[in-house]
């Protein structure tokens, strides 16, 4: 299966909000929710997608001929590609009915195993649907990072529990959905937290790495880490959740040169293409997330769409690195984008 045919299956089951675009760059849905798209104009979405495409790679084949390797250790796991499937909650609600979370997670966590790689799984106001997917990656092993809303600590404690049981190899938190309309005046309630509050979560994990995403700022990703984060990742909330924000891409660096290697740095927003995923790794990234083409993939072909997304992203990433003189992950450097 090729992954234009994933996206020409797509387009038939995907739901109205989501268009199966060639490239999702945030332009067909900008402003709508449910849905892939955002809050208010939709800006800051389409500010991710464009300012990665903006920065350029430096070719350099003046360099020996040797294998690439694309191989990424993390966590104590060896993984094939440095890039993950992102989190993703109300499937149903947000891109059609053809799957459940309990459905979409069993296909996502699998597949991605199976290709080298793991997946990210969303939550929702539904708490079934945490349970889902701490159960498909219980299925797989513990391969994969459940991503836990900011809701509070009772709550959070509790699907905590549900991560523990399944083995998983370490847990998230999207800080930044905090911004999500509807979360706003929820019961449990979610939102901001404290670096105390946050450092109190983290101790709950009983030294599970704990992941704070929606890091923005140096600022920001020094209370992470003195919260006792074990990474962080560079996100926006897909650009969904605050208009006129900076791109991930005008802020990766400078965060990675704070952090200087105390912390892992995830990233993602509009990054969608193994090249992307090549200037990331260059401007300080550990790994990179991809969340919306994923949902394309499982909704165009299932475990086949996955495979077949997996091995584009992860083929294009290795001809970025053999063109620009990078065989491992370690040899990419600054002065290899532009």
């Amino acid at each position: 299966m090729t992954y234009q045919e994933v996206l020409e299956q797509a387009k038939d089951c995907i739901g109205k909000y989501c268009r199966a675009c060639p490239v999702c760059n945030g332009r067909a849905c900008r402003n709508q929710i449910p849905g892939p798209g955002a809050k208010g104009v939709g800006d800051t979405a389409i500010r991710n997608y464009d300012k990665w495409q903006e920065i350029r790679v430096n070719m350099d084949t003046l360099c020996e001929n040797e294998p690439v390797d694309t191989g990424l250790s993390l966590f104590g796991k060896q993984f094939r590609y440095p890039f993950f499937a992102g989190p993703v909650g109300a499937v149903n609600l947000h891109y059609g009915n053809k799957y459940s979370d309990e459905a979409y997670n069993d296909i996502l966590v699998s597949s991605c195993a199976k290709a080298g790689i793991a997946a990210f799984t969303g939550d929702g106001t539904d708490p079934a649907v945490v349970k889902a997917a701490a159960a498909a990656i219980g299925k797989a092993g513990g391969l994969g990072i459940p991503t836990i809303k900011p809701w509070n600590l009772e709550t959070v404690q509790e699907k905590l529990q549900l991560v523990k049981d399944a083995g998983a190899f370490a847990v998230a938190m999207d800080v930044d959905a905090a911004g999500l309309p509807f979360l706003k005046n929820m019961t449990p309630p979610a939102g901001r937290k404290s670096v105390a509050q946050l450092r109190e979560i983290v101790d709950s994990c009983e030294g599970l790495p704990f992941i704070v995403k929606g890091i923005m700022t140096v600022k920001g990703a020094m209370k992470a880490k003195e919260a006792g984060a074990s990474a962080i990742v560079v996100s926006n909330h897909g650009g969904r959740v605050l208009d006129q924000c900076p791109s991930t891409a005008e802020v990766l660096e400078e965060i990675a040169s704070a952090v200087e290697g105390s912390m892992k740095i995830f990233v993602d927003g509009g990054i969608r293409s193994g090249t992307d995923v090549f200037k990331a790794l260059a401007l300080g990234a550990d790994a990179v997330i991809i969340a919306r083409p994923f949902v394309t993939a499982v909704y165009g072909g299932g475990a086949e769409g996955v495979a077949a997304y997996v091995e584009k992203i992860g083929g294009e990433l290795a001809d970025a690195m053999s063109m620009c003189g990078a065989s491992s992950l370690k040899d990419i450097s600054r002065d290899m984008v532009r």
